[in-house]
């Protein structure tokens, strides 16, 4: 009877699985728990859809970010390369030593280039009788070559006649919109032109369009004309003046250092604005725009969590017989707990793999898809015009596709802890009388 009752010890005792959390044995109990059985194949459905939500919800987030931030770069790195980080205008009198300034502002530590300019709104038409509204500005021919965001972007012609002071450049769009190719006249009307005993005579007149120059921004490439900064003070009257001097940082986002230094080296009274301040509201509803779209697609990913809590529920439901066994073999609770959450854990880990690989080779090709798109519908997908850019950027961040992947991963542990906590409390006893 004692060998008998010592037979039955060492049995029970070789049957029991191990201890130790996340052994072996716990392993492949759970994995056994995800692969298909015919009779539960409604519950291997859930865990599918599960696991394509949790994919589709991480690389919509990892692209919809990244274009996002493409976005911004991209408008952000266009817009400051046209335009100056730090714009500078008198308070005292008319700016007529700009050329001085310039050069006195050039030597201030971390400024790279000072561009006097004259601006001014006209309405330019080709020889097709074609108008649009232009703003013109009045600038250096050096110091438009310096601004590399034009001279190396130039598709058409170049900018020798600038130089001499004769002719002007125009944006593609520009050039489209009017008919007008390298080497043709385009005429400006100005209404701040003569003044005669009958009123102010609009002003009227032709210059030749030397060069071409496509930045990728619509707007700008279809608004802005370079005009030889000599020419643009006759044509709008500020003969030996200019309106503003354009500062070029090297790091835009230290402009506030500079303020100080620029000051002092104006040695006159100045008003100083900033890129930031004169885009705020621009960016600022970028910022929000991009921060509502992150809350609005996490909700796919907890959707595709609360349908692993709903799968395992179920699935706790159809094993309330193996778990009995499993208990009265001598597994504990916690052994019962830790299987059925590496059950839901393994399908939020495998979802957000498959959705950061996803979101990455969709990042790495958006504009081929773009057009693919655009090709199969017949329709312009992210039109120009509306988007100011020619191209669909993505840029993505290290830091927020890991803060993606986390968030993604902490739902879906989240998401089995509930299931995994049932199961790991289910009666022995009562799971076999209702089986």
């Amino acid at each position: 009877m004692a060998e008998t009752t010592g037979e039955g010890s060492a049995t029970k005792a070789k049957a029991a699985p191990a201890s130790r959390p996340f052994s072996g044995f716990e392993r492949m109990v759970a994995w056994r728990y995800l692969r298909s059985r015919r009779k539960e194949a409604f519950i291997s459905v859930i865990a599918g859809f599960s696991f394509i939500g949790i994919m589709l919800g991480v690389a919509t987030l990892i692209i919809v970010m990244a274009v996002m931030n493409g976005f911004r770069t991209e408008l952000i790195s266009r817009i400051l390369g046209i335009n100056g980080h730090m714009i500078v205008q008198p308070i005292d009198g008319p700016l007529n030593n700009y050329a001085e300034l310039a050069e006195r502002f050039s030597q201030v530590p971390g400024v790279r280039l000072a561009i006097p300019l004259v601006e001014g709104q006209t309405l330019a038409s080709g020889k097709d009788g074609a108008g649009t509204g232009a703003l013109v500005r009045g600038i250096r021919a050096d110091d438009l070559t310096k601004l590399k965001t034009v001279s190396d972007h130039i598709t058409s012609g170049d900018l020798t006649g600038f130089a001499a002071g004769t002719g002007v450049a125009i944006g593609a769009r520009m050039a489209e919109q009017l008919g007008i190719s390298a080497g043709d006249t385009i005429t400006l009307v100005s209404p701040e032109g003569d003044v005669t005993p009958l009123g102010v005579n609009p002003r009227v007149k032709s210059y030749p369009v030397s060069a071409i120059f496509e930045i990728g921004m619509s707007e700008y490439d279809a608004s802005i004309i370079y005009m030889p900064l000599e020419e643009a003070q006759l044509y709008f009257n500020a003969d030996g003046l200019v309106q503003s001097i354009e500062l070029f940082v090297d790091n835009p986002d230290a402009v506030d250092q500079l303020r100080q230094p620029i000051e002092a080296a104006a040695e006159r009274q100045i008003y100083v604005t900033d890129w930031r301040q004169r885009n705020r509201t621009f960016f600022s509803a970028l910022e929000v725009e991009r921060n509502v779209m992150f809350m609005i697609l996490t909700l796919i990913v907890l959707v595709a969590a609360l349908n692993i809590i709903s799968g395992l529920i179920m699935l706790v439901k159809d094993k309330g017989s193996d778990i009995a066994i499993l208990r009265t073999m001598g597994a504990t609770s916690g052994s019962i707990m830790r299987i059925f959450f590496m059950t839901g854990a393994a399908i939020g880990t495998v979802g957000t793999i498959a959705g950061v690989l996803l979101g990455v080779v969709v990042c790495l090709n958006v504009e081929s898809i773009r057009q693919f798109f655009s090709w199969l519908s017949g329709q312009t997908l992210f039109d120009p015009e509306l988007y100011f850019l020619s191209q669909l950027p993505a840029d993505m961040n290290f830091g927020e596709t890991m803060s993606i992947v986390i968030m993604a991963l902490l739902l879906s542990f989240l998401a089995t802890i509930f299931p995994a906590w049932r199961a790991s409390k289910l009666d022995p006893v009562q799971a076999l009388r209702y089986e």
